[in-house]
């Protein structure tokens, strides 16, 4: 990259970092405006059943084969967990991760697109063995399918 180039963007970097700043400071952007919505109540719930209705109105779930987990069925470390959660059901509104046992349960929630692959990866944190659901609401119902982790005695919790 020549000396012209290096210029150039640094030029593009710091007036678009000037006009963000400017259009924060008269109130033109704001956080709740910039970033998405999140269900507060629901990530603060201390109970499944309350993260759930927090989260999607309903904390009645039916069991659902077509939704499966991935996820070790012993965690060494229980404060870094892969879990993955796919299902083929047609018409996937959302898709979240919750752990029964931690102390706010819900880890994850995304609202799919309709052309979207109906699957969520994400790491979570097991302060004990616990189920971890995968609920899926689809066709305006809500289905779910759990696994349980056991997390060891050099993890979390034991």
């Amino acid at each position: 990259m020549g000396i012209d180039v290096k210029r150039r963007l640094m030029l593009k970097g710091s007036m678009a970092a000037g006009l963000a700043t400017i259009a924060a400071t008269a109130g033109l952007l704001s956080p709740r405006i910039v970033l998405a919505a999140w269900p507060q109540a629901a990530f603060e719930a201390k109970s499944f059943d309350t993260a759930l209705s927090a989260l999607l109105g309903s904390s009645s779930t039916a069991k659902s084969g077509d939704i499966k987990i991935k996820a070790p069925t012993i965690a060494e470390n229980g404060a870094v967990v892969n879990v993955l959660v796919q299902t083929s059901m047609p018409d996937v509104e959302s898709m979240s991760i919750l752990v029964a046992k931690n102390g706010n349960p819900l880890a994850i929630s995304v609202d799919m697109a309709k052309s979207a692959d109906s699957f969520i990866k994400t790491r979570v944190k097991l302060g004990q063995t616990s189920k971890v659901y995968g609920v899926v609401k689809a066709g305006g119902k809500l289905f779910s399918s759990d696994r349980v982790v056991k997390v060891t005695v050099g993890g979390c919790g034991g």
